[in-house]
């Protein structure tokens, strides 16, 4: 593995998360699915395997692809808005999502999804020369190859570049501490809001993520942002939409923005139909009547639905088309023009909006290729 040589951080964190059973079996304490394993057995997200006395990461530098994506499409609304994100991710998964978008990556038991690789420092550099304010962990789980974050996460910071991860927040206390702690923003996937669903959709339990939730927000200078995607008939429900958002407003704070998005038939279950947007209003209304001061909708278009409002005189402050920003209206430190109230989030000199771009880039050559 090409970190081995390093015994860098990340490498030297792992093999503290995971310990000997009596039966000679080694098990895996990075996530709640605690994978009891044989020698070379892998565990549920595929790559992590064991190795002697210690599980190893099999992904590390490798990647099914690197992305210019823009910020508000991990979605970030609160994130230094309009940014360019270097995004990112390997393959493998620790929930088993019926409704998995990714499935092709997230699923894959093959390695030769990861089609390109990058060194940590390589990443750092290609952010920069790129123009990217930040290095996304995303597409699949970043929990899953935390090593390869962390050590992606040193060099990112070395060069002054920030990091976001993109996950569903299913992860043990012992890293999860080491790994926010990592992370400059993170989008957590908030898959449902009860233990039914997570078991029946996910193969998964709501707690830890509810857990992770609350230590990134109370525990760690990391920003928060929450995501739900609405599936008709399955997690769609007025009464759990406002437990849902009574939970974070009681739990997390007002001013932590959520992301309601539409659910499109994929994987597992073409039997949905697409999610209506009268739902995502709904929803994003019951957030508002709940005291949350920035509900957003993603995935359909709706009336206001990404745009950013001051929480104390009402003004739109930053109004978005899709991931296209075309009226921002706040100052370098993030305050309302109108009013001078400070906006939740992390803010720097507004530099214009990326848009509503992706742009593929090639970083196996050792220089980034936007082809």
């Amino acid at each position: 593995m090409a970190g081995k040589a390093a015994l860098s951080r990340g490498l030297q964190a792992g093999t503290h998360w995971s310990h000997p059973l009596g039966d000679g079996r080694l098990q895996c304490d990075l996530c709640p699915r605690d994978c009891k394993l044989q020698e070379c057995q892998h565990g549920a997200c595929l790559i992590r395997e064991r190795h002697g006395d210690a599980i190893e990461l099999t992904s590390w530098g490798r990647s099914s692809g690197f992305c210019v994506d823009p910020i508000e499409k991990k979605p970030l609304n609160h994130f230094h808005p309009g940014s360019k994100v270097l995004s990112f991710g390997t393959a493998g998964c620790n929930l088993a999502c019926k409704f998995c978008q990714n499935w092709d990556i997230s699923h894959s038991r093959e390695l030769d999804k990861l089609q390109d690789s990058a060194t940590p420092a390589q990443l750092a550099s290609t952010a920069r020369q790129l123009d990217c304010l930040s290095v996304a962990f995303t597409y699949n789980d970043p929990v899953i190859f935390a090593e390869y974050a962390l050590d992606v996460a040193d060099a990112c910071h070395a060069t002054g570049i920030r990091t976001v991860a993109v996950s569903a927040g299913y992860i043990h206390a012992k890293p999860r501490q080491l790994f926010f702690a990592a992370m400059d923003a993170a989008n957590i996937d908030l898959k449902g809001f009860s233990e039914d669903f997570y078991k029946r959709y996910c193969g998964a339990r709501l707690a830890p993520v509810l857990d992770t939730l609350q230590h990134i927000r109370h525990e760690s200078s990391c920003w928060l942002e929450i995501t739900t995607l609405l599936i008709p008939d399955a997690n769609d429900s007025q009464a759990e939409i406002t437990a849902l958002c009574r939970w974070v407003h009681d739990e997390l704070g007002a001013d932590v923005p959520l992301h309601f998005t539409a659910f499109h038939p994929d994987y597992r279950l073409t039997d949905r139909p697409p999610t209506p947007a009268a739902t995502l209003q709904l929803a994003r209304q019951i957030g508002l009547d709940h005291g949350l001061l920035h509900v957003y909708t993603g995935n359909v278009a709706t009336p206001d639905g990404g745009t950013t409002f001051c929480p104390d005189c009402g003004k739109a402050l930053i109004v978005r088309q899709g991931y296209r920003i075309s009226d921002y209206a706040l100052d370098e430190s993030g305050h309302c023009l109108a009013c001078g109230a400070r906006l939740a989030g992390r803010f720097s000199a507004y530099a214009g909006s990326f848009g509503n771009r992706r742009i593929p880039v090639h970083l196996h050559s050792g220089q980034p290729r936007i082809p």
